[in-house]
């Protein structure tokens, strides 16, 4: 097989750090690339031989996961999150794929399982949620929000899925939420977009409808509404982020 690195951004991340280096404790390297954390994530990494820890000062996602694509020493790269876990199937698909004597594709997308409040979000548009996670190492990332490699190149889908288990609990969510927002209406205030009140009005009931109804959200039962209402949530903040922008973006 050619030699594989993993990548992983960290941020307190003591509760899933040590299951997702297990999972990925077949790769050559391990790098984690950490926004310093102020709990026990960094003297869990270092508890691993074949991890390699560093702190960086996080800006955003893209200029993270490039840092750490500079410390990788093997030609392609694994891209995993730490509340991520790769399965058995999976790994045995990464190196099988990886042993062919010629790549098929410079990058590979993999289908990932988002588990929310203790269930497998199958609808919703969450499933397959596909990600460019297994790529050679010399392409970097762009993008402030949704950031993702630049591939010059064919790009394939593996097969198998890698599982998510993500936001734990309404109070995570609600923070990346926050985050995500402010990220995406920087983007787009930067790129000359504004809106109206109308627009922040209609988009998030046209936002749960697609979740709620036509991406069959009402047969996840609780989970589904809950998470619709969120993504209506989702698109409300970030218009009025970008509405505060455009109106008081030089005052602040």
């Amino acid at each position: 097989m050619q030699k594989l690195s993993a990548l992983v951004l960290t941020y307190n991340e003591e509760k899933h750090i040590e299951d997702c280096l297990a999972s990925i404790s077949w790769v050559d390297q391990v790098i984690v690339i950490d926004s310093f954390s102020d709990d026990q994530t960094k003297e869990l990494c270092q508890q691993h031989e074949n991890v390699d820890f560093y702190a960086n000062e996080f800006k955003d996602f893209a200029s993270q996961r490039n840092f750490g694509l500079e410390k990788i020493k093997t030609d392609w790269v694994f891209v995993i999150d730490a509340d991520e876990r790769v399965t058995e199937d999976l790994r045995a698909e990464i190196v099988e794929t990886l042993n062919q004597s010629e790549a098929k594709a410079e990058g590979y997308e993999i289908a990932r399982k988002n588990y929310f409040l203790g269930k497998w979000i199958k609808y919703c548009g969450w499933y397959p949620d596909y990600t460019l996670r297994l790529f050679q190492s010399r392409y970097r990332y762009s993008g402030l929000v949704h950031e993702s490699p630049e591939i010059d190149g064919k790009i394939a889908k593996l097969k198998n899925d890698f599982i998510h288990y993500t936001y734990q609990d309404l109070e995570s969510y609600t923070a990346k939420i926050n985050q995500y927002t402010s990220l995406d209406a920087e983007k787009k205030y930067q790129s000359g977009k504004s809106v109206g009140i109308a627009y922040i009005l209609i988009r998030p009931f046209l936002e749960f409808i697609k979740k709620y109804l036509f991406k069959k959200g009402f047969l996840l039962g609780s989970q589904g509404l809950i998470l619709s209402v969120l993504s209506a949530y989702y698109q409300f903040l970030k218009a009025v982020k970008l509405w505060e922008l455009n109106n008081f973006g030089d005052e602040n």
